[in-house]
């Protein structure tokens, strides 16, 4: 792995230095951290239990998570990001077990979008389960219209019920696995969007 001239540095010390950064350099670093640790997943759905699915999800989340706090400086660099990013991960499968053993009786919603929470991170889903919930459809409409053209795109084809494979093939991703971790930060950013608005109100 290298980024430019930060090559000389080690594989953390580079990732974390790329990711401060804005342009090509952090796009790479969040993708190298992001395949550097994807055998995680695994380890979910060994230690968890969990679908291939949430465990993905699980650990898409936790990525997003790692980013965020390099990013915001609340990482400390005092462990290696494998035993963060790891128990961040391992916090995240918890909870989805707490929650398939706690909710099992709590799925209600009646309409398309309702219906694929269960397939999206908890970051993301809990923002829009709020509006869902708050029956404001009209201000998660309006907030999807806000992000840019492919989150737009992405996220409403993905409302439709258009599965991940559909969605590489029809906005030209590579894969379908592009497509999941593309979906998490479009859904990240409008979680952003929406805690934005309670802030100013």
């Amino acid at each position: 792995m290298a980024f430019n001239n930060l090559s000389f540095l080690s594989s953390d010390e580079a990732i974390i230095i790329a990711i401060q950064q804005n342009g090509r350099n952090r796009v790479k670093a969040e993708d190298e951290l992001f395949k550097q640790f994807q055998y995680f997943i695994k380890e979910g759905i060994k230690q968890y239990s969990l679908p291939e699915e949430e465990a993905f999800d699980a650990y898409s989340d936790a990525i997003l998570n790692t980013i965020t706090n390099i990013i915001s400086g609340i990482f400390e660099k005092k462990s290696s990001l494998k035993t963060y990013i790891f128990k961040i991960f391992s916090n995240k499968c918890v909870d989805l077990i707490r929650k398939k053993t706690t909710n099992k009786q709590s799925i209600h919603q009646t309409m398309p979008i309702a219906d694929m929470m269960t397939m999206i991170a908890d970051s993301a889903k809990t923002i829009i389960q709020e509006l869902i919930e708050k029956a404001e459809l009209d201000t998660l409409k309006n907030k999807i219209m806000e992000l840019g053209e492919n989150c737009r795109q992405l996220l409403l084809l993905f409302a439709e019920g258009h599965n991940d494979k559909d969605i590489a093939k029809l906005m030209e991703y590579k894969t379908a696995d592009v497509v999941k971790t593309s979906r998490l930060r479009c859904l990240d950013k409008l979680r952003q969007l929406y805690t934005h608005k309670q802030d100013t109100k």
